[in-house]
């Protein structure tokens, strides 16, 4: 009977853990839905309390290892939900752990499609790991709002 209960309680463990994981980590559908609402944010309040609010790391666009991120079209930032000392920079050329230039990227198919998705390697905000990233982006107003979601 007791090896049972090491077994019970070390199962138990394991799903313990894993729900912490998991619940520390966005979805595509979250990312997805965090967009929308900061676009629709942005067209009951306007651009620039947009911005301020995109910017605020302890504000409504920025949760778990989720976050908005705000670019105009040639690639510089507007807001940014983790990293203020992006705003105001060029990142066109910016380019991941692979060398994808993944905001060229990002742009070209917001100029094309107004929305869509890229995939790049980027440092997660929670555990400070590279992880591969899926994106979602809408093109509105001349800006494109992005979230993105890592995969495990």
């Amino acid at each position: 009977m007791t090896r049972s209960i090491k077994l019970f309680v070390t199962a138990l463990a394991f799903t313990a853990s894993s729900l912490c994981v998991a619940a520390e980590s966005g979805t595509a559908d979250e990312a997805t839905a965090m967009v929308k609402k900061a676009v629709a944010y942005l067209k009951a309040n306007g651009k620039d309390k947009t911005l301020a609010e995109v910017s605020n790391n302890k504000g409504q666009f920025v949760d778990r290892d989720l976050y908005i991120s705000v670019y105009d079209m040639q690639g510089n930032v507007l807001a940014h939900g983790t990293n203020p000392k992006l705003i105001g920079k060029d990142v066109s050329a910016l380019k991941d752990a692979n060398g994808k230039e993944f905001i060229k990227d990002i742009i070209g198919q917001a100029k094309t499609g107004g929305k869509g998705h890229a995939d790049y390697v980027w440092p997660n905000p929670v555990t400070k790991e590279l992880q591969p990233k899926t994106v979602y982006f809408e093109k509105t107003d001349d800006m494109i709002f992005s979230s993105g979601y890592y995969k495990r």
